[in-house]
């Protein structure tokens, strides 16, 4: 508010005074936007597997970049684990917000999915019914994910789909292709939900690349458009390192115009 005429002028203390409270407060928030940050990173770095399981003709390789700005953190992950019986489970996903509590509920998932998957093999079953828990709880924000099970033994690909971004598939020979495979409603929406499984053996060499959308989505760039930059580079690729494949992959979220997070995980196999 201006200054009144005839009122008087404040003194030089109590501008100090001013000063120093206003400086306060913006230290305040400073440490305590500091905190959150350290937080978020802290359980971002929780949610992601520290190395990924090898399995016989399977090799895999994932990337992640954090948001650019701000607390844009923890809501695209990765994972992959033994199961029961010799099988390798691979998974991504994406929650909504990218958040401290978007970073929880990661955890929340990712732990629901290795316990359901020490019980059932099946991918269909195992989405269901972690969907069903993630429900009872009454969260607050949903998750999209793709669930795979690799069998070792017969050679079988057999995967699940919640409302997540189509994988890419690419063979030797110029092939490639985004897989449409019938899914479900993202996790934690509505109860009693089923997921559709695809079963793919796999007699020839190929890749697979599991994406989340901030790979391949933004404001200046299309789903489509990104889907088919990602299966050309697949394509070129098939029989590389899947590492230099996934930081290549991870590379076309630059070109999408935002700033989210984004999660690539490339699965190579050999064939039966």
């Amino acid at each position: 508010m201006p200054r009144q005429r005839g009122e008087p002028r404040p003194g030089a203390e109590e501008l100090l005074h001013t000063l120093s409270r206003l400086a306060g407060e913006v230290l305040a928030r400073t440490k305590l936007q500091q905190a959150r940050a350290e937080l978020a990173i802290a359980l971002q770095r929780t949610m992601l597997p520290d190395e990924l399981p090898e399995a016989p003709g399977l090799r895999t390789a994932a990337r992640y970049t954090p948001a650019r700005e701000g607390l844009d953190v923890g809501g695209d992950w990765y994972d992959a684990f033994p199961m029961p019986g010799g099988a390798i489970g691979i998974v991504i996903g994406d929650v909504q917000g990218h958040d401290v509590d978007a970073a929880a509920f990661v955890g929340q998932v990712r732990t629901g999915l290795r316990v359901v998957a020490g019980i059932t093999s099946d991918p269909g079953e195992i989405l269901a019914r972690v969907n069903d828990l993630l429900v009872s709880l009454e969260p607050d924000l949903f998750v999209t994910c793709s669930f795979y099970r690799y069998d070792p033994a017969t050679g079988e690909l057999a995967d699940a789909r919640a409302g997540h971004v189509p994988t890419i598939r690419a063979q030797p020979g110029g092939h490639s292709e985004v897989l449409l495979d019938a899914g479900g409603l993202p996790l934690g929406v509505f109860a009693g939900q089923e997921y559709p499984v695809t079963r793919r053996r796999l007699t020839t060499p190929g890749v697979f690349v599991l994406l989340t959308d901030g790979v391949v989505e933004g404001p200046d760039f299309p789903l489509g458009r990104g889907l088919e930059r990602v299966a050309r580079l697949a394509r070129a690729e098939v029989g590389a390192d899947p590492d230099v494949l996934a930081a290549h992959v991870l590379a076309v979220a630059d070109l999408t115009g935002h700033s989210d997070d984004a999660a690539v995980l490339v699965v190579s196999h050999e064939g039966t």
